[in-house]
């Protein structure tokens, strides 16, 4: 059937627009009745102003269908998939809209494995937002309550990951103003780090602004004043995770997909030696993950589809250079904290810092362009596809072009890599120009 709200990481838009109050009532309700009976659904939210409001939507909708909803209140998207398995619910539900603007909200639902919802459940939830049969009344009638305290207990599920003893690691952590602020304190307290938190003070509007897995100079520069040994930066709801190290350098998630890899190698922990990365891996993490003698599948970018292969193929790790890693060992989906701790841990026990164990990764010059483009557009422009089909001719082995659609926003993006920084400039901006003419916004 035809996906009229989810796409491809749930519902997501302008809040008040497009996510309206009752868009989330009739989510709330419809996630409860495909359910059925009186099931326990809990909702965490990052630190939007509409997040609320939608949350108290949401509760009022599965209260509606008779469910129970349980309000976890500010914390990561992870913290909800591993609440939902720790207190055998039978769901939950994220209001957020990750690394999206403040303007915009968004919808995820988790089953009660913990795992988001997949394509043909998401669509049992959309052919049931306009369901029009009678309510339960009386004693049947559902209820929402707050369940406090849980990023703490989740913070401390976590810290229990790591294995090492952390003490004397000075870390700067930025909670871009987002869902990590809920945990982040409690976290590193746990830890023993040394840890200076910033962008710690939301106040419903400036969550990503200048901050954050998106802006990495903000945590860089902080690491430097600070004299950190690195850095470690979430998105609005912490569930990835980007580093830099004690010099300011950043690390994405094609470094820390290589020094989790080695770790798990030396400790006989890499079921099949396999690592699924997305086709916007760096072409140096693949020949790294080769030659410390991992099997790389690539999928098509999105935390779905890593996850998709990762079950199929029995694979322990994965993720996406944008610093969404899913360790299954523990977690079942894109988790910034954890990673964050796994890859502490990970240097604790090499003995190497980050910026010397980023060394397993020599990244080829890449370059990403996102254009405001109709992304509907692009399986027919017959133009820009041509275009391609030249560059990728001229790069040959040295270099590759990947062209997609954003799931999510209005945007179309383009990446280039090649071993000549210049030539890897040149065809981007090409097709990136290509692309904004060929595939206008209108509206």
């Amino acid at each position: 059937m035809a996906r009229a709200w989810f796409g491809t990481d749930g519902i997501r838009g302008t809040a008040n627009e497009r996510l309206s109050a009752d868009l989330a009532l009739r989510v709330g309700r419809a996630a409860a009745l495909r359910i059925g009976g009186a099931p326990t659904i809990l909702i965490g939210r990052d630190t939007r102003r509409s997040g609320p409001m939608l949350e108290d939507a949401l509760a009022a909708g599965i209260a509606a269908a008779g469910g129970r909803a349980v309000r976890l209140g500010v914390v990561p998207t992870p913290a909800v998939a591993w609440a939902v398995r720790e207190h055998s619910a039978d769901g939950g539900i994220v209001v957020s809209a990750s690394h999206n603007p403040f303007p915009d909200n968004g919808i995820k639902l988790f089953g009660p494995d913990g795992h988001k919802l997949l394509d043909a459940a998401e669509e049992e939830v959309e052919a049931l937002l306009d369901h029009a049969g009678p309510g339960p009344t009386g004693a049947d009638v559902g209820w929402s309550e707050a369940a406090p305290g849980a990023g703490e207990a989740y913070a401390q599920w976590v810290a229990g990951r790591a294995g090492v003893d952390l003490r004397g690691l000075r870390v700067v952590v930025d909670c871009a103003n987002g869902a990590a602020v809920g945990v982040a304190p409690a976290l590193f307290a746990a830890l023993g780090a040394d840890a200076e938190l910033i962008a710690c003070a939301p106040d419903g509007a400036n969550i990503n602004v200048d901050c954050g897995s998106t802006h990495l100079d903000h945590v860089a520069t902080a690491v430097r004043a600070a004299g950190a040994d690195l850095g470690i930066a979430f998105d609005g709801d912490a569930d990835r995770v980007l580093f830099c190290t004690g010099a300011g350098d950043p690390v994405d998630g094609d470094h820390v997909l290589a020094i989790l890899a080695r770790d798990l190698l030396a400790r006989g922990a890499l079921p099949g030696n396999r690592v699924v990365v997305t086709s916007m891996a760096n072409l140096g993490a693949h020949r790294a993950l080769a030659e410390l003698g991992c099997v790389v599948e690539v999928t098509d970018v999105g935390d779905r589809y890593v996850l998709e292969a990762m079950l199929r193929d029995g694979a322990a790790l994965g993720g996406e250079q944008s610093g969404h890693v899913i360790a299954l060992d523990h977690q079942t989906t894109g988790d910034g904290p954890l990673t964050a701790v796994l890859v502490l841990a990970a240097l604790a026990r090499s003995g190497q810092s980050l910026a010397e164990a980023t060394a397993l990764v020599e990244k080829y010059p890449q370059r990403l362009i996102s254009v405001r483009a109709d992304r509907t557009g692009l399986g027919d422009a017959a133009a820009v596809h041509a275009a391609v089909r030249e560059a990728e001719a001229e790069l040959g082995d040295e270099g590759r072009v990947v062209l997609r659609a954003s799931g999510t926003e209005s945007l179309v993006r383009v990446m280039v890599e090649a071993r000549d920084a210049a030539v890897c400039e040149r065809i981007a901006v090409d097709l990136a120009t290509l692309v904004e003419r060929e595939l206008p916004v209108t509206g």
